[in-house]
């Protein structure tokens, strides 16, 4: 068979998957921007299995996190003490030694990527998401911090509304507010859900996890619905996370606003390409620039409410 992949690649994924294991198939798959994701069908004793191996090929991602592949097989190993579905680990090339890149061999879940909100969805979202913050992650040594210096972040010259990005440096530059120390996805959003018959059939991309604050991972979904269907998206989100989470809930704005600042800056805001390799059509540069501003002013307002 000819394949898209190094025969050193291929040789790894059969060892990794163990005796009598022959590639069927191999198949690019749409969705991941800042790694290499691969569908592998193998036949192994007459029964056919599938496979997605990743392999982490952005050089300037290395260049920062060298364990990429480490981190991202650890947190899956985490990540399965929840009930959720979470790909299985079969192996991993932590550093590139077999594969020549660093690698992570993982099962494949069923579904597929629904962005289109229909009955339940939110709710489900939100469920999913309440049930990775019920996970303490202490065994893991990766621990949250901001994307943006906000010390040296500047007001973005794109935006129409400098004097709300002003005020949001100010906050922002405050003392965080007490939120409650978990396991966090770190890139939780729509297009890293699987569903199939209306249910959630699986959460990947697991490369970023580690202890932080619950709040991060909330605000980051949010920004992400409030740029794929806007604001009002966002608030529907959130309604269902703290109708779900009752008590366990400390949302506070702060982490919204930290978490829109990694989201946002430095721009411009253009169309997310995750969602255009997954049949998104309808969004436009313009348009997330002007979602962008709504849904800071969105957050800020709700700085107000906590005031009172």
């Amino acid at each position: 068979m000819r394949s898209i992949l190094d025969i050193n690649v291929l040789e790894w994924v059969t060892d990794s998957i163990g005796p009598n294991s022959d590639i069927t198939s191999i198949e690019p798959l749409k969705g991941g921007i800042s790694s290499s994701v691969y569908r592998v069908s193998v036949k192994k004793n007459g029964e056919t299995e599938t496979f997605v191996l990743r392999l982490f090929t952005n050089e300037e991602w290395l260049l920062e996190e060298p364990d990429l592949a480490c981190h991202e097989a650890e947190s899956l190993q985490v990540a399965r003490r929840t009930s959720l579905p979470v790909p299985e680990l079969v192996a991993v090339d932590e550093y590139g030694k077999a594969c020549g890149k660093p690698a992570v061999l993982m099962s494949k879940l069923a579904g597929h990527v629904d962005l289109d909100p229909g009955e339940n969805w939110y709710n489900q979202l939100a469920a999913a998401l309440v049930k990775i913050h019920t996970v303490t992650a202490a065994s893991l040594p990766w621990h949250y911090f901001s994307y943006t210096d906000i010390l040296s972040a500047s007001v973005p010259s794109w935006s129409n509304i400098p004097d709300q990005w002003e005020r949001a440096f100010k906050i922002l530059k405050e003392k965080p507010p007490h939120n409650q120390t978990c396991l966090i996805h770190r890139d939780f959003h729509p297009a890293n859900v699987l569903w199939k018959d209306g249910r959630i059939t699986g959460i990947v991309d697991w490369v970023n996890a580690c202890q932080g604050p619950a709040g991060t991972d909330l605000g980051h979904c949010r920004a992400n619905l409030a740029m794929l269907h806007g604001v009002p998206a966002a608030d529907q989100f959130l309604q269902s996370y703290e109708s779900i989470a009752g008590r366990g809930s400390l949302y506070h704005p702060f982490w919204d606003l930290r978490a829109f600042a990694d989201f946002a800056l430095p721009g411009p805001p253009t169309v997310y390409q995750g969602w255009i390799d997954l049949g998104v059509k309808n969004l436009t540069d313009d348009l997330m620039k002007k979602r962008t501003d709504d849904y800071l002013i969105s957050i800020l307002e709700r700085f107000l409410n906590e005031a009172l």
